[in-house]
Formats: C-alpha cells, sequence, structure tokens
C-alpha cells in the first residue's frame, strides 16, 4: 500500500495574496514554514515564515505540534518546491490536516511578486 498522498499547493500570486489580504495576527493567518538551511534564509526570507531547516530535523520532528498546530492551514517554502513537498508530505503523515507546497519555493516569488528579492 502507498502512503503517498497528492500534495495541495498554492502559486506564489495566491500566497502574496493571502500575505497582503490577512494580518499575521489573524486567526485566519496560515502558519508560514521555511526548510531552507540557516544560510538560505540569511541570503534572503519572506516575513513571518519559521524556519525549520530540513537538515536539522532531529531537532523539531519528535515535537512538531509544540512548533505549528496541526488543523491551521500551514504553507510551506523552500528554494525551489523540493524539500518544501518532502515536508508537506511528512506533515501529512504526523495528521497535519491542511497543508500547502509553495510552488517555486522563493524563488518564483522573487521572480513573479517581488523583482527587489535577492535570488541564489
Amino acid at each position: 500500500m502507498n502512503s503517498w498522498q497528492e500534495i495541495p499547493r498554492i502559486s506564489v500570486e495566491e500566497l502574496a495574496q493571502r500575505l497582503q489580504d490577512t494580518p499575521a495576527d489573524s486567526p485566519d493567518a496560515p502558519q508560514l514554514v521555511d526548510v531552507r538551511e540557516r544560510g538560505e534564509a540569511a541570503l534572503v526570507s519572506l516575513p513571518g515564515f519559521k524556519l525549520l531547516p530540513l537538515s536539522e530535523s532531529q531537532n523539531w520532528t519528535a515535537n512538531i505540534q509544540d512548533h505549528l498546530e496541526p488543523d491551521r492551514e500551514t504553507i510551506v517554502m523552500c528554494h525551489h518546491g523540493g524539500r518544501s513537498a518532502q515536508m508537506c508530505q511528512w506533515l501529512l503523515s504526523q495528521g497535519f490536516t491542511n497543508v500547502k507546497n509553495l510552488v517555486g519555493g522563493i524563488d518564483a516569488y522573487a521572480i513573479v511578486v517581488d523583482p527587489t528579492l535577492p535570488r541564489y
């Protein structure tokens, strides 16, 4: 039996609209997770994203529910979308119910939404 499931996706345009329309302190605001490395996040990041590098997963997997609410919308980002897809799959396997992968990652966000952001 294959436990893999389709990961819902969100475009960078949809994310930009959500960030614009929903104040960060609103109960409707999504949880924002960045799974890139600390060095990558130091180069460029988006406000409101909690940094949980995949390479440091041993530090947060056992207590993920201390960091994130399982029933709240969770949007996961990385550089291009691969690592965030892995994280989404893992969160779904942990019982998270509303997980979305940011298509194209922060690189697509920099290209499409905010060209002033540095690219790497």
